[in-house]
């Protein structure tokens, strides 16, 4: 591990001054849980400004509409306890599925409104009446914490969440980069995509968290639109890189090597790439035009149209780069840069349809509401006194971490964490704090531990550590105005929170023991079923959104293919289902101006495919094409191939991009497609 770094040592000082600043008024409010108002700074802290501002945003509104909960359910079940317990448990699992179908930061506000109603409600049964302080108080406590996070992060040295942004998109394009360069100096040149590639995909999910807190930070609102506009243009360019690649492997194995003309565009290309940051975007139309240059009229022969396909592709790389370095530029400004004309125009860009396993989530939610039933019905047969913090527990442990293929390990983990946490503070309340008489003292004897803490929490792959600490430990103490503290009830409250975060990880096991596969198995066939779909008419929407969903699934799928050894998955190629996607849509589009010998053979296609891939969903296994579908496209080919219009061409590229994603290792058709005395008339028409 490396030593902290400045920004490090930066974040935590400011998360220990807002949460002691938090306790100070807590406690100078005279509160009775003043120690929640320190623990909800270190809940929402976050190293950028924009993020703890939305964070405390949702933190607050979920509080809220918990304390909203409490004060109405309680009242109305509190001598019904069995009843009581089924609403909390409903209202927790009901909470945590609308949180799941929100994958956005602002899904904190439902799973938070979903546990807060046991953590506010539970332990006051006992005294009813008091609900409606007790909800107030907590939602006041918790708002001096979110708001001292979000005052200190934004006026002591903020940092810009475009910051964050430009360091990342500068990252993914690195990548991107290196990706292109290999395909275009040839040794990625490759029919399918290496899975470390596809990673590119769920490398997204990291933007999308960043670009949804840009309008909470005052030096990046104006560049929302940019960034959204960029992140459209990412996800496009992989499908693209994935198809060119599969085209230069087209022409290398047909003709042994690339034409020099050819290869030596792509080696200007490369070079240009290559230059990252330096890159000048305007030098895209120099390409563009040497391109075009290169490209011929009319192809006539499969060797021909694959060197157009290839640099039509080639094309479409290039106009997406240049819109990508002038949008990166705009972002890293902070502000336009005026009107923006983008260079990329010939296909829409991605939109942010987003694919739910709705089965999953709902066992998922299901599961959280039966543990929470289980230990509230073990509080009750018992009556053990430290019951409510049971249930509790079980119900943050199983929320937290509802989402996870297999929560056990990461629940375990938190087990074990609040099991140091409760001994940390056991030796404050009874070896420490008994001689603290002034808050200055306070500040003392918190600082080396908290600032460590913060420390953790600064780096990303232990921040789920740190906050759990610092979170559990200002919760165990408990401190208030006066020092009163009882060790049985200290051990009774400490046992009851570490027995509900065991039984939930026990639960987890015994319901939840499956890990990835299952559900990349259902990502796999949900691609399938979706192609089926489009390809019969059933969904009628365009691109934007197939394409949208079919690369979010491949981000949820690429993460889980790589904890996991399946052969027949290993063997699914997401890019090249996406490029499926695209090229279907363009026929459905294309066919109905196509005359009838030329529609009825893209029929035959649509036809063949969605037999196809229904198959695939009905066996649930890559089911490989027939040669009839293979014969039935190149038919379709020589047949649109007569057909000079812009429609035939576009149709023709379509059938092209099938015909690869379908057939890689199959020859292209021979002969010429277009009789060498109808091209003059062609490239006329054109």
């Amino acid at each position: 591990m490396t030593l902290p770094a400045w920004r490090d040592w930066l974040f935590s000082g400011k998360a220990f001054l807002a949460s002691m600043l938090a306790l100070y008024i807590a406690l100078a409010f005279d509160l009775p849980r003043p120690y929640w108002a320190m623990a909800a700074v270190y809940v929402v802290a976050n190293p950028l400004a924009g993020a703890t501002s939305s964070k405390g945003l949702y933190r607050a509104l979920g509080t809220l509409l918990g304390a909203a909960a409490a004060v109405f359910f309680v009242p109305l079940f509190v001598n019904a306890p069995e009843l009581l317990s089924l609403v909390v448990a409903l209202w927790t699992g009901c909470l945590l599925y609308i949180s799941m179908l929100d994958r956005t930061p602002r899904s904190y506000v439902f799973m938070l409104a979903g546990y807060s109603l046991p953590l506010i409600a539970l332990p006051e049964v006992g005294a009813p009446d008091q609900i409606f302080d007790v909800a107030l108080a907590r939602s006041e406590e918790i708002i001096i914490g979110i708001t001292c996070a979000s005052v200190v992060g934004a006026v002591v040295f903020p940092t810009s969440v475009g910051t964050a942004l430009s360091a990342r998109i500068s990252g993914w394009l690195d990548d991107a980069a290196s990706w292109a360069g290999e395909i275009l100096r040839g040794e990625g040149a490759l029919p399918a995509t290496p899975l470390r590639r596809q990673k590119l995909a769920a490398d997204i999910s990291g933007l999308d968290m960043v670009i949804s807190q840009l309008s909470y930070d005052a030096a990046t609102r104006d560049v929302v639109r940019h960034a959204r506009e960029l992140r459209g243009r990412l996800l496009i360019l992989l499908p693209l890189l994935s198809s060119l690649a599969d085209r230069l492997h087209a022409l290398k194995t047909q003709e042994g090597a690339l034409p020099a003309d050819l290869a030596a565009l792509l080696a200007r290309v490369a070079d240009w790439l290559g230059r990252r940051n330096a890159a000048n975007p305007d030098e895209a139309d120099l390409l563009l035009a040497a391109m075009k240059a290169l490209r011929p009229a009319t192809p006539g022969d499969w060797d021909a149209l694959m060197r157009a396909s290839a640099l039509d592709r080639l094309g479409e790389v290039v106009s997406v780069w240049s819109d990508c370095l002038t949008l990166r530029a705009d972002i890293q400004r902070g502000q336009h840069a005026g009107p923006w004309r983008p260079r990329f125009r010939h296909r829409q860009v991605v939109g942010a349809a987003r694919h739910y396993d709705f089965g999953l989530m709902l066992f998922s939610a299901g599961s959280c509401v039966l543990a929470t039933l289980a230990v509230c019905a073990f509080w009750i047969a018992t009556g053990w006194s430290g019951g409510a913090g049971a249930v509790m527990m079980t119900a943050v442990a199983c929320s937290f971490f509802a989402a996870m293929d297999r929560p056990a390990p990461f629940i375990r983990f938190m087990a074990n964490w609040s099991g140091v946490s409760l001994i940390v503070s056991a030796i404050y309340l009874f070896a420490i704090l008994p001689f603290v008489h002034d808050f200055e003292m306070l500040v003392l004897v918190f600082a080396a531990p908290f600032l460590v803490l913060g420390l953790i929490i600064a780096r990303p792959q232990y921040t789920m550590l740190g906050m759990l600490m610092a979170v559990n430990t200002a919760s165990f103490v408990a401190l208030q105005n006066r020092y009163d503290i009882d060790f049985g009830s200290f051990v009774n409250q400490g046992l009851a929170a570490m027995a509900g975060i065991i039984f939930a990880f026990v639960w987890s096991v015994a319901t939840r023991p499956f890990g990835a596969e299952i559900a990349a198995r259902r990502l796999v066939r949900a691609g399938w079923a979706d192609l089926a779909d489009t390809v019969g008419g059933l969904r009628r929407d365009d691109s934007q959104k197939l394409a949208g969903r079919m690369l979010d699934r491949l981000g949820q799928l690429v993460p889980r293919l790589a904890a996991m050894e399946d052969r027949e998955l290993s063997g699914v190629d997401g890019f090249a289902e996406v490029r499926s996607g695209f090229n279907i849509i363009e026929l459905q589009k294309t066919r109905r101006r196509l005359p009838p010998e030329g529609r009825a053979a893209i029929d035959a296609v649509l036809a063949g495919i969605s037999a196809l891939y229904r198959a695939r969903v009905a066996r649930r296994s890559l089911v490989s094409p027939p040669g009839e579908l293979c014969d039935a496209l190149d038919t379709a080919l020589r047949r649109i191939a007569h057909d000079g219009s812009g429609e035939a061409r576009r149709a023709l590229d379509a059938l092209i991009g099938l015909r690869r994603v379908l057939f890689p290792g199959v020859p292209g058709p021979a002969g010429d497609f277009v009789p060498a005395e109808r091209r003059p008339a062609l490239m006329a028409a054109e």
